[in-house]
């Protein structure tokens, strides 16, 4: 049990970087009911973004000064190729049959990966991503490698930004119209088409982050990293209520933590030592979705609504 509050803090900065990929699922669908399974990638080309900028820096550069011009370029990357797929790949297909876009996300998702591997020299493999100097950090019995400093800090940070740009800004009352009824909404001069490109934008932005926290965490990006962490963070969407961005954040943090808690204590149980472990710590994620849409589909903090029509 000396090993609970390490475990804990560990899940909960896994779940703050599931929340970060996972608030631009749930802004798209809370806005154009669409399930953008190429959010993932997006999240993916943040975090080649970020290693281009560092590969064209002078040489001695440190990561210190090198980090916020990574940033930049990782958010540029990742709001162009996500306006970019609004634009040209989902807004033509907006209003016809709801499985057109889900199809059109699967394959962008699919040409995303595949364009990385073909254009980004070394793709094929992962490419180490530059750390950060000095740590790990010891709090009592709790040690925080220097790479997850930034996500403290980024996950808290980037929460209020979002809390304040939807409440207290023409922009982000407009959103909120636009997700209530968009065509009321557009009756009362919002500009839809603007709303949602801003959705896009926004939540490409917090992929692009999470992608510097995810190459900084385990100190490499590879063109496949979206996918699989782009299911998990739609399952945190899904498990905090889409639709919803504070439940996309809490969804991550339970998310992360029951991974967490799962691959280092259930092979403790007699009869479940087979179960335990890294190996399996996918595993215990989708289990928890399928718990999730089994016994409360509306998530954590959804609500039961009716289809738009």
């Amino acid at each position: 049990m000396n090993e609970l509050p390490q475990q804990l803090v560990n899940g909960l900065l896994l779940g703050s970087m599931y929340g970060l990929v996972a608030i631009g699922y749930t802004m798209v669908y809370g806005i154009v009911q669409l399930i953008n399974f190429a959010h993932g990638e997006i999240f993916m080309t943040g975090g080649f973004g970020a290693l281009s900028v560092w590969l064209i820096l002078p040489g001695g550069t440190t990561m210190w000064v090198a980090l916020p011009l990574m940033i930049i370029g990782a958010v540029l990357v990742a709001t162009t190729v996500a306006i970019g797929a609004e634009r040209f790949a989902y807004r033509p297909l907006r209003g016809g049959p709801r499985l057109a876009p889900l199809i059109t996300a699967i394959g962008l998702s699919l040409a995303l990966q595949q364009a990385v591997w073909a254009w980004y020299p070394e793709a094929k493999s992962a490419r180490t991503f530059p750390q950060l100097s000095g740590g790990p950090f010891h709090i009592g019995n709790v040690t925080i490698q220097t790479g997850d400093v930034f996500l403290l800090i980024a996950a808290p940070v980037c929460m209020a930004v979002l809390a304040y740009f939807v409440n207290r800004t023409r922009t982000g009352r407009g959103m909120q119209a636009t997700a209530q009824d968009p065509d009321t909404a557009k009756l009362m001069g919002v500009n839809t088409d603007r709303i949602i490109v801003i959705a896009f934008a926004l939540g490409a932005v917090f992929a692009a982050v999470g992608a510097v926290a995810y190459g900084l965490k385990y100190g490499i990006v590879d063109y496949k990293m979206g996918f699989l962490l782009g299911l998990k963070a739609f399952t945190a969407a899904v498990l905090g209520g889409i639709g919803n961005i504070y439940g996309a954040m809490i969804g991550g943090l339970v998310l992360g933590t029951a991974e967490t808690m799962a691959t280092a204590y259930i092979n403790h149980i007699p009869g479940m030592q087979q179960l335990g472990g890294q190996s399996w710590a996918d595993v215990w994620a989708f289990v928890l979705l399928i718990l999730v849409l089994l016994f409360r589909p509306q998530g954590l903090l959804g609500e039961r609504v009716a289809d738009r029509a």
